[in-house]
């Protein structure tokens, strides 16, 4: 929902996943894919020669540049099919920030950093998680407040007169256009 701000004090370190698990940029895919498999994880962070983080190779990097290909994991190094650069997002940072930078840079993984070094990881998977806790959050402080929380704006064909609308509303489980929605209230 465009312009919805959620302010509930979540913290990226509060939903991150910790410790995150890294392989050495010298590791093959092969290496990569069992640690990934054993751990459950859907991505590893791949470090340089000083141990800093350099990469990050997800299932999405495996399948589309090493199994599309036929070629042979065992022969593959972390290096050559990891993305890069990292992008990074501090602990102490809001979740709304790391979904907005998660958003505008088309990731789906961020690598937490603290003061230099990898302390995690937080995907958009880990925000999506905690959205339902979220709402009701929203919807708790807005009965407390007595804050209306104004439905989004739908744009579709009216359900009562099948007319196109860019302002439907649902009303009674319809999606209304104004003109509607005015002649069912005067009704």
């Amino acid at each position: 929902m465009p312009g919805l701000e959620v302010k509930a004090g979540v913290l990226v370190k509060d939903i991150m996943s910790t410790p995150p698990i890294t392989v050495n940029d010298k590791d093959t895919v092969e290496t990569v894919a069992k640690l990934m498999s054993k751990h459950n994880i859907g991505s590893i962070v791949v470090l340089g020669e000083e141990g800093n983080p350099i990469g990050m190779i997800t299932e999405r990097d495996i399948v589309t540049r090493v199994v599309a290909k036929n070629a042979f994991p065992s022969k593959i190094k972390a290096s050559d099919i990891m993305s890069k650069p990292l992008i990074g997002i501090e602990p102490d940072a809001d979740i709304n920030e790391a979904a907005r930078k998660m958003s505008k840079l088309k990731v789906r993984r961020l690598v937490v950093m603290d003061k230099g070094k990898l302390v995690g990881i937080v995907s958009s998977k880990d925000i999506v998680s905690i959205t339902p806790a979220l709402m009701e959050i929203i919807a708790e402080k807005a009965r407390i407040t007595g804050t209306a929380i104004e439905k989004p704006v739908m744009l579709g064909y009216c359900d009562m007169c099948g007319q196109w609308s860019e302002a439907l509303k649902e009303v009674e489980g319809k999606f209304l256009c104004e003109d509607c929605r005015i002649e069912l209230e005067s009704a």
